[in-house]
Formats: structure tokens, sequence, C-alpha cells
């Protein structure tokens, strides 16, 4: 590599981070870096992804660059329930979280079902992907695609998304912090809460019921991938992975499952976080049920308001603040003085007015109250306070 190829490739490394830092939200930061990235290093096509850091599950929202909607459940089908190269889980882990397809493969990409199924069918070859983590933790994924006739990702290449991908996951991960004024989304029925919504996929992932309440809540999600319905719902790719993972599970097929995420209870469920565009927290998690001789019946997959104890987690990691910081945070949020939050935790009291200030910084308020309403308040408005008419994404 001559040096004045090392050097563009520096300078558009550089432009690529610092225009991904201004983006306000995830998919503008995915439109941004991918287009700086493309000046870099070509490829033809690729996904990018917002992962739940606890469970490791795809959410949203997803960019798809020149894919068709229809292989979205190709895909995840090839990583949740066959033996394959370079899966997600196993590259949260490793020591470099990029992996190609053929360099992996010893350029025989046929020895992957993803190749077989997924790639070879729209003319694609090599799959360069990689795991947006920062702490430990799957931020999001890359899917970097090259068709037939294009030379393997390189070990250069592989270098440069790695040297990104820690700034990125930062950046990703920081779109958890609360907005200042969260917007209400308009709903359907505005004098009534919604009840859990419930989607039921069968055996072969194919949608076979849904009510009304889970219909109210896809209105209201990110656009993005979807996966068609013989009732002629989009359904989101992201949703139908979930349910997906729920049937792996439950067939002990999603090996490796409990190192998806490092130790936090949630590894291995099919549990996933995501925002409306209102900037409401929602849960999507499944589960696969049983017929009356023991068999696996259909999978279940629920949607429904996130309790507080499932958005700490993202939010406090969002702020960076330490286990410590998260305890002293948690006691305030109690209404605990700071004797005793010091009892409590076994620490001075001086010691604790160091870790509140931290947080205060860190968070950017300046009293309790503020902190509180910033990390537990704002998002968890009774639903039927939020005055809510039915919008349609088409």
């Amino acid at each position: 590599m001559t040096s004045s190829t090392i050097s563009r490739i520096s300078v558009g490394r550089a432009e690529l981070l610092s225009r991904s830092a201004k983006a306000t939200d995830a998919l503008s930061m995915f439109a941004e870096a991918s287009t700086q990235l493309r000046r870099l290093m070509p490829y033809d096509a690729a996904v990018w992804r917002v992962t739940d850091p606890v469970t490791g599950m795809m959410t949203a929202p997803i960019r798809a660059e020149n894919l068709d909607e229809g292989g979205c459940a190709v895909y995840w089908e090839s990583e949740l329930f066959t033996e394959n190269v370079n899966l997600f889980r196993d590259l949260a882990q490793a020591s470099v979280p990029v992996a190609g397809l053929r360099r992996t493969t010893n350029d025989l990409p046929a020895r992957s079902t993803l190749y077989e199924t997924f790639m070879r069918p729209r003319g694609l070859q090599d799959e360069l992907r990689a795991v947006l983590r920062v702490g430990g933790r799957p931020q999001g994924h890359i899917s970097l695609f090259r068709a037939e006739g294009r030379a393997a990702f390189d070990d250069a290449e592989t270098r440069l998304i790695a040297s990104v991908l820690t700034p990125l996951a930062k950046r990703l991960r920081s779109f958890a912090e609360p907005a200042p004024q969260p917007s209400p989304l308009p709903l359907p029925q505005p004098d009534a809460p919604y009840g859990p919504g419930l989607l039921l996929f069968d055996a072969s992932g194919a949608l076979m019921s849904v009510n009304d309440d889970a219909l109210a809540y896809l209105d209201t999600l990110p656009e993005g991938p979807a996966v068609s319905s013989p009732q002629g719902i989009r359904v989101p790719a992201w949703v139908h992975a979930t349910a997906m993972k729920a049937r792996a599970v439950a067939q002990e097929r999603d090996r490796g499952q409990a190192r998806d995420c490092g130790q936090a209870r949630d590894c291995g469920q099919a549990r996933a976080r995501v925002r409306n565009r209102a900037g409401r927290w929602l849960v999507c998690h499944a589960s696969c049920l049983r017929e009356a001789n023991g068999g696996l019946g259909a999978s279940a997959v629920v949607i429904e308001p996130a309790k507080t104890s499932e958005i700490v987690p993202l939010i406090v990691d969002a702020y960076e603040l330490t286990d410590r910081e998260t305890e002293v945070t948690l006691y305030i949020a109690r209404g605990l003085p700071t004797g005793e939050i010091a009892a409590q935790l076994h620490l001075s009291p001086h010691t604790v007015r160091d870790h509140i200030k931290a947080v205060f910084e860190k968070v950017g308020v300046s009293s309790r109250g503020e902190l509180v309403g910033r990390l537990f308040t704002e998002y968890y408005a009774p639903l039927a306070e939020r005055n809510m008419t039915r919008v349609h994404t088409g």
C-alpha cells in the first residue's frame, strides 16, 4: 500500500467518524458512515443494524442497501438454525469482531449455508460482517456484501472496519440517552390504554394471527426492512427474527446462546428493546408455545411498553455510569438521602457526594429531581395520557 493510499484512507476514516459523530439518530449515522465507507472500499450491498446491547438481538432501526426485503427471513434462519461461520454471537466475543466469509472459508464460501441459501441466489460472493461493540456489549451489526467477480475483502479492509467499530458503537450507545422532550406519537383510541400486542407465527415463520394492539404498536415503529405476511401486514424484520430466535431456543439449536452478550441475565432470550418514532421505549419478547402432545407449536411475540427496569441498563450505559454510580442513582430515585445511601453501600457520605457529583456531570443535570426526571420519568407516562390517534406508515 502506497503512502498516498494510506493518507487517503486516514483522511477518509477521519471524515467518516466526524460525520457519524454529528448524526442525530442511528439511521442518519448509518447513512453517513456508509456513504463515507464506500469511498474507501467498494461493496455492492449492505445492512446496518441496531442491536439490543443486553440480549444481542437485532432491533430497530435497520438500514438495508441494494437488498430485497424477501431475504430477511432466509438470512436469519441461516444465522439461528444452522452450523455456520462467522456467527454474530461468536464475533461479539472475538478479540477482533470482524470477519470475511471468503477469508474464513479459505475462499470456499459454499461451506456456508448463508452463502448457499441467501448470497448465491442474489449474485453475492463475499460478506464482511462486524459487531459494533463497546464495553463488551454489542450495539449494532454491519454486513457488507460483494458481488460475484469482485475480489474478496482483504486484511487492510478488515483492519479499516475494525478501527471504526468502537467509535461508531459509542455513538449508537449515546442514542439511548433520553431526549429533552420526547414528542408524543398519535395512536388509536385516545381514551383507552393499550394492552399487550400479540403476534403468532407458525413453524415456518409465517404470521398466523395478530391482535389490534399489535397492529397499533407496529404503526409506531421505525420504518425498515419487513417480511410480508398472508394478511398483507408488513412485519418488521427484527420482530420476525425475534420469533425465529424463540423457536431456535426452544429447539436448543441456538448453540452458544449463554455467550451471546457476556454474563447478562437476559442472554439467550428472545427479547429486544426498541424506541418507537416518538422516542418511547417498547419491549418485544417471544416464546415458543407447546401443543397438547408436547410438541412445539406457534411462536408468540408480545410487544408492550417497556418497564423502567428494562430501560435503566440501556440509559445508564449510554451515560457511561459506573456500577457504583448506577447504584447511587437508583437509591436517589427511591428518595434516599445521602446518609442512608452511604449506609446502604457502606461508604462515607463524602464518597457518596462525589459519586452524585460525577453522575450529575455525566447526565448534565444539577439536582436530584432533574436526574430522576431525566432517567426515569420521561418515557413512562401512562399510555392513556398521550391523547393519541392512529398514524399509518404504509
